[in-house]
Parts: structure tokens; C-alpha cells; sequence
């Protein structure tokens, strides 16, 4: 069972590239972010020719989620966070397939720090870490997949001095990014890639980040204990990035016995 996640950054300009990668790769479970399309206006139709089914969580212009299935429809769980009942963003969706609970997450930029956008982050993954454990106080597989826009580590980012004010790799991200981790999920890229420095899932499109590698992590998929022992498999299909008129994200995968 091949699960993924995958920043489309706009699924309606980017659905020639996400049926070529559905196509190819043929994930059993793709995890959308960064739709930037209403739930009226998304390609369903052009998703289930390609064998998919799917739940959504649009948003017109920003945001956006969404979870598909091959060949079956995935069972909705929930959408967004609980915690904040006037929360506006589509950020969040949750599902279930073949006994596995699955989420996307759009975990938001937080940039510019010193603005309001960093303490919103902080406080997203706030609620993030309280329904994390109780997903796992369930003691079922349970998959968080997304982009997480954390840069985990130092050996995540092409340069730590080009990055060090971004809100991706402030301590205050990490430190809440490790509270999620530690309450005993597992990051599945790099426990399956533990000394591998270029594990990068974005590239930017502006200085020409691609051609250069200069890259950093910040999709990742957390695994609960019960799923963990199942991965045989993860990485990055870097060549999606390679393509005309690529989003700036490569899908990030696991793979499950």
C-alpha cells in the first residue's frame, strides 16, 4: 500500500501534472494540499477518469486539502481542526481506508515573523498536538501526511543562513513540531533515510532553486506505532518537481507491508 502526500499549489493549473503523477505512480492514497479552488469548482470528474475517489476541503484562492483513493471512496472523518469554531482556513481533512486513518495537512507559513501569521501557526499546531493524541490514544494506524512547512533540522534546508528568519526553522516551530513528534509518532522519510543530508520535498521557484538543489524538507508523514511496523518503503518523486510547469513541492511517499 503506497501512501503520499502532495502540494499541487493549484490543482486546477497543476491537474495535467497530477494525472501524469497518478498515472506513473499509481498511490493507492494521495494526500492534496494548496488547492486554491472551491469544492463546486474542483475536477472531480477529471480526478475519478484517472481511477481516484475523493473527499475535499476547498477553499477559493487559498488553502485546501483533499484525500483520494484508488479505486475506492475514501470514508470522511473530518474536516479542519477542532478548537476553533471560527476557523475560515481549509487546512485540514481526515479519513479512513482499508483500516488506516489518514490525514492532509496544510500547516500554515507563519511568515512574516513579527506578524500575526507566526503566532497563528504556533497556535494551529497547538490544536494539531491535542488531536494528534487522541488519535493515538485510539491505538489505531494512523497516518499524518502534508506539508508541515517545518524544516525539521539543519541538514533539512540547502542553507541555514538564507533561511534563518523564516518562520519554517524558528526554535518555537521546531520545538512545537517536536511536541507532536515525541508523543510517539515516527517521521517515516528519515527513519527509512537517517543519513541522507538532500532529503528535500521543495524546491522555489525563484533563483533558480530547482536547477541548483537548493531545496529543503517540509513534507513529511508521521506514522502511529501500529502503522510504523508496516513501512517497508519512502521517498520523494523528485522528477514531478522536474517537470513544465511543476508545482514547487515533489510528492513524499511511504510504502506499507
Amino acid at each position: 500500500m503506497k501512501i503520499a502526500t502532495f502540494n499541487i499549489n493549484g490543482i486546477r493549473a497543476r491537474l495535467p501534472r497530477l494525472l501524469e503523477w497518478l498515472e506513473r505512480e499509481q498511490p493507492d492514497v494521495a494526500c492534496l494540499q494548496e488547492l486554491k479552488c472551491a469544492d463546486e469548482a474542483l475536477p472531480v470528474l477529471d480526478i475519478e477518469g484517472a481511477g481516484y475517489r475523493a473527499v475535499w476541503h476547498g477553499q477559493k484562492g487559498f488553502n485546501g486539502v483533499a484525500i483520494l483513493a484508488r479505486g475506492e471512496s475514501p470514508h470522511l472523518r473530518r474536516v479542519g481542526l477542532p478548537g476553533d469554531p471560527d476557523d475560515t482556513h481549509s487546512r485540514y481533512i481526515e479519513a479512513e481506508m482499508n483500516g488506516i486513518v489518514i490525514a492532509s495537512i496544510y500547516l500554515p507559513n507563519g511568515n512574516p515573523v513579527g506578524t500575526e501569521k507566526f503566532p497563528y501557526k504556533l497556535r494551529w499546531m497547538e490544536r494539531l498536538r491535542e488531536h494528534a493524541a487522541g488519535l493515538l490514544a485510539e491505538e489505531r494506524p494512523v497516518i499524518l501526511a502534508g506539508d508541515w512547512n517545518v524544516v525539521t533540522e539543519d541538514r533539512d534546508v540547502f542553507s541555514v543562513a538564507a533561511m534563518q528568519h523564516d518562520a519554517l526553522m524558528q526554535p518555537e516551530t521546531r520545538a512545537a513540531w517536536r511536541r507532536i513528534l515525541h508523543q510517539g509518532w515516527t517521521d517515516a522519510l528519515r527513519a527509512l533515510h537517517p543519513k541522507e543530508d538532500r532529503l528535500y520535498t521543495f524546491w522555489d521557484y525563484t533563483a533558480g532553486c530547482w536547477q541548483r538543489d537548493a531545496g529543503f524538507r517540509i513534507d513529511h508523514l508521521l506514522l502511529s506505532p501500529q502503522v510504523t511496523d508496516r513501512l517497508s518503503a519512502a521517498g520523494v518523486d523528485r522528477w514531478a518537481r522536474g517537470q513544465e510547469k511543476a508545482s514547487d513541492h515533489a510528492p513524499t511517499w511511504v510504502t506499507l507491508d
